[in-house]
């Protein structure tokens, strides 16, 4: 069953969908299960929804071979209620977690990469507060780097405005009924699901940032999140504080934002 909060104007009903179905082409290993601070990769996602007090049920969408493999590493997080396959595109796969939640469907919904191990329960917190606000929100950054247009034979012809232009990352929330009907009608030409949000008209679109919380993509990118989570413990309820001041200070240090211009950008 999906509980009640009351954290924001009216009560609510929340619930998380992560997605772990991808293939990890470009890491060469999978990095799901590659280990980061003590724990799989997949552990860090699993315990942001579990330690989110507005998230009471989550499914976990994961390639079809590997349903047993993750549902034995899900037995640890209650919130868990079920691990489905995953389709052959990102979308297929939300859709799949979506219509898993449909016989008891939540008001909200969050969408989050698995891959994304830095997303901490306060993201997921603001998130969904917003998206209860505006019927949808993200997370997000501000892109930091330039900005240039190429050509089709790759030469750089135009500059591009980067003042309204945000990376955008995940959670990505919004009302149930509204996300399903979106990723049903356009989920296959969307790269996410604030994409299909604004091809069905449900915008503007609200963002969310301030922590690093990007995804893991290449081999490089382990031991930066292995630096930002390596003071906090699994278990201890003080995790969240300790890890997001090692985060921001990281993020002083070495400018993490901008070493990531793979990021994809839409304006918001």
């Amino acid at each position: 069953m999906v509980s009640s909060f009351s954290i924001f104007e009216t009560t609510m009903k929340a619930a998380a969908i992560l997605v772990a179905a991808g293939s990890s082409t470009r890491m060469g290993f999978d990095k799901l299960t590659a280990p980061l601070a003590g724990q799989p990769l997949l552990y860090w996602s699993l315990q942001a929804v579990q330690d989110c007090a507005e998230i009471s049920m989550a499914i976990l969408v994961c390639a079809p071979q590997r349903t047993e493999e993750f549902a034995a590493l899900a037995k640890s997080f209650p919130k868990i209620s079920r691990v489905v396959a995953g389709g052959a595109e990102r979308s297929a796969s939300v859709l799949n977690g979506l219509l898993a939640l449909a016989p008891n469907p939540p008001d909200l919904i969050a969408v989050h990469d698995a891959a994304r191990p830095l997303a901490t329960p306060a993201l997921f917190t603001q998130v969904l507060a917003a998206a209860e606000k505006h019927r949808a929100a993200s997370a997000a950054h501000p892109v930091a780097d330039s900005l240039h247009r190429a050509n089709a034979a790759g030469l750089l012809h135009e500059t591009l405005s980067r003042q309204t232009l945000f990376a955008m990352e995940t959670p990505q929330a919004a009302a149930f009924p509204e996300l399903l009907a979106a990723i049903r009608e356009h989920g296959a030409g969307a790269t996410d699901e604030v994409g299909a949000l604004i091809a069905a008209g449900i915008h503007p679109v609200p963002v969310v940032h301030g922590v690093p919380n990007f995804k893991i993509t290449h081999t490089a990118d382990l031991p930066v999140a292995e630096e930002i989570l390596k003071p906090a413990k699994p278990d201890d309820p003080s995790r969240q504080a300790s890890a997001l001041a090692r985060r921001r200070s990281l993020l002083r240090r070495l400018d993490h934002f901008s070493a990531h211009p793979r990021l994809s950008r839409r304006a918001v």
